[in-house]
């Protein structure tokens, strides 16, 4: 180290000065309107919430404190006033001019912190998203004697602060007053401020009126007296179609008292898919947090509308939506359980009710029922499945075949159930939304029961074979016909099965498909993967084609002696099997439709020019 470098590592260090962040409250304000808030709305929610903390603050000093809420509007002015706890001078200075600072955290109000709606602080700065100017005029509860104050702020981040006559606020309480920014005129309309004022506070614990109309309508629909069950359905039914704008096919009570959970879920009227997420109304102590509340059920239970009112969720900084955390993780389990009550009540006592909802909904209950083997075992007798013998529960099925067969698609239902029926293989469609599932799940719900998946082997072999003196008479026509589909990785075979009408079957699993689509990646590779995909090539059974011998069409084509036409009719058979089965076809089974339809037309005219 030389001696510069020593003298340097010496010398003594000047001291860090501190310095404060400079806000630019403008891009604050653009901020909170763009990436913070959903919409200009919140503004009314953030007056209300303030002022419904100011008097929850008074009444934990002055339980007989009055509560009163105010709004008035007109002129593209908005005056919000309140009866709470208030504020002094140092107060003004401290909460209001201090961005992110929470009166709720103030001394003294420290007690009743749980009871407050707010608690991020942000407060009068979103009314600056709708509004170029606040004045603040308050007079504090806790300060006997102390004088009114007035606190005004600009947008452009000014504000001043002075001290009022005792005329201007002889009582405690605060009054906002804001005027509208250039282009947000509309949202300080007295219409717009009433229909908001009703959306966000109607089931606050305080009189909150706008001008002379209430805005709270408590009790909550769901917490109201009715003469009977029949007059409370009716009454939330309404409700519903007023809130949501569909009338239920059912309500569910949603109360979790240990939760501090009250409201209602309203069962939709009709289905809707699973992977559609329903947006729930929660409020918060009364006030409306968010109509958006997707994560609030289980996914299962996507058939379902919900308002509650809750005092144990957290909401986010935007307080329009809710933290995910342990406590929301326990609501959601606990209505959950009040929704899986609802539906084994009618299971038990009201079977028609029940039907009724499976009708529509009984995708939502499927996927319930896979993961609660309570619940698939309660809805055995009422969950509807397609199967060969109509439409059927899982019990009623079970009941009637000592083996239970799915498929696990659609398509492999559509080419064997014809047949199956046709031999008394009863068959279920499994390849619909969660229904091979729970097909699968059936004998640990319901001991002895003997499930197996149905394959081209099996139904093969419930096909009577041919008698073999026929077989071999005929061994020159399969010949012909297996060499025109081995390209297609498909055998011939003959048997004769019911119906008759019936005249060729396309059957194969799904390692057939697998190996059929590795060969077809094969056949039109470079060298390289070629030598790749050749390497995975395994012994999966190939796709079959069966001739049914009983069929008179069948019985002609195996007459003929060309080997030409014998290809050509039999290309023709395989085709029309997969389009009866609903397969969709490769570009290598559309061509062939496509020859042999052509074939047969050059065979039929010139087998008419010979004629001629």
């Amino acid at each position: 180290m030389d001696s510069q470098t020593s003298q340097a590592s010496q010398a003594p260090r000047s001291p860090r000065s501190p310095h404060t962040f400079q806000v630019d409250l403008r891009g604050l304000v653009d901020l909170l309107s763009h990436h913070l808030y959903s919409s200009p709305k919140v503004y009314l929610r953030e007056l209300l919430q303030n002022a419904v903390d100011a008097i929850t603050a008074r009444r934990t000093a002055e339980p007989d404190a009055p509560a009163r809420v105010r709004l008035s509007a007109q002129g593209g002015t908005l005056r919000v006033e309140d009866t709470g706890v208030g504020l002094t001078e140092a107060d003004v200075h401290d909460l209001l001019a201090t961005i992110g600072r929470s009166s709720k955290r103030a001394e003294g109000l420290q007690e009743a912190r749980s009871d407050f709606l707010g608690q991020f602080g942000i407060g009068l700065l979103a009314c600056f998203v709708v509004a170029e100017r606040i004045r603040v005029v308050s007079r504090s509860a806790r300060t006997p004697g102390a004088a009114p104050v007035e606190w005004t702020a600009s947008d452009d981040g000014s504000y001043t602060v002075r001290t009022l006559p005792d005329a201007e606020r002889p009582e405690p309480g605060t009054t906002v007053h804001l005027v509208a920014r250039a282009g947000a005129a509309e949202w300080l309309t007295p219409e717009r401020v009433e229909a908001l004022a009703r959306d966000f506070g109607s089931l606050l614990p305080y009189d909150v009126r706008v001008g002379d109309e209430p805005v709270t309508d408590l009790p909550a629909p769901w917490d109201r007296p009715y003469p009977g069950p029949a007059a409370r359905r009716v009454a939330l039914a309404r409700h519903c179609h007023d809130l949501f704008g569909f009338t239920p096919l059912d309500t569910i009570d949603l109360s979790v008292p240990l939760a501090g959970i009250r409201g209602v879920a309203y069962v939709l009227p009709s289905a809707v898919s699973p992977a559609q997420r329903a947006g729930h109304r929660v409020h918060l102590k009364g006030m409306l947090l968010t109509e958006r509340a997707e994560q609030l059920l289980p996914d299962w239970a996507f058939f379902v509308r919900c308002v509650l009112d809750t005092d144990s969720l957290r909401p986010t900084a935007s307080r329009e939506a809710l933290y995910e955390d342990e406590t929301l993780a326990a609501v959601r389990e606990a209505l959950g359980e009040r929704i899986r009550a609802w539906l084994t009540g009618l299971a038990a006592g009201d079977p028609e009710r029940l039907a009724a909802f499976l009708a529509v909904h009984h995708l939502g209950v499927k996927s319930l029922a896979r993961h609660d083997r309570e619940m698939l075992r309660t809805m055995l007798p009422w969950l509807p499945f397609e199967t060969t013998d109509g439409r059927l529960s899982l019990e009623e099925f079970a009941q009637r075949h000592p083996v239970v067969h799915f498929t696990r698609t659609v398509e492999e239902y559509r080419q064997v159930a014809p047949i199956a029926s046709a031999q008394g293989i009863g068959v279920i469609n499994g390849g619909y939304t969660y229904d091979s599932e729970l097909v699968a799940a059936l004998p640990s719900v319901r001991p002895g029961t003997v499930v197996a998946e149905l394959d081209a082997e099996t139904v093969t072999a419930h096909l009577d074979a041919v008698d073999p003196a026929e077989e071999l008479a005929l061994s020159g026509f399969l010949a012909a016909a297996r060499a025109r589909l081995d390209p297609l990785g498909c055998d011939v075979v003959l048997r004769a099965f019911h119906p008759l009408s019936v005249p060729a079957l396309h059957l194969d699993d799904r390692d057939a498909r697998h190996e059929q689509a590795r060969a077809d990646a094969e056949a039109q590779a470079d060298d390289l993967w070629a030598g790749i995909l050749g390497s995975l090539r395994g012994s999966a059974p190939r796709a079959r084609l069966v001739l049914n011998h009983l069929n008179p069409l069948v019985r002609r084509i195996s007459s003929l002696h060309d080997p030409e036409l014998i290809g050509t009719a039999t290309e023709s058979l395989y085709g029309q099997a997969l389009l009866m089965a609903q397969r969709p076809l490769r570009p290598a089974d559309s061509a062939l439709l496509n020859r042999a339809f052509i074939g047969l037309l050059e065979w039929a005219t010139h087998s008419e020019d010979g004629q001629a």
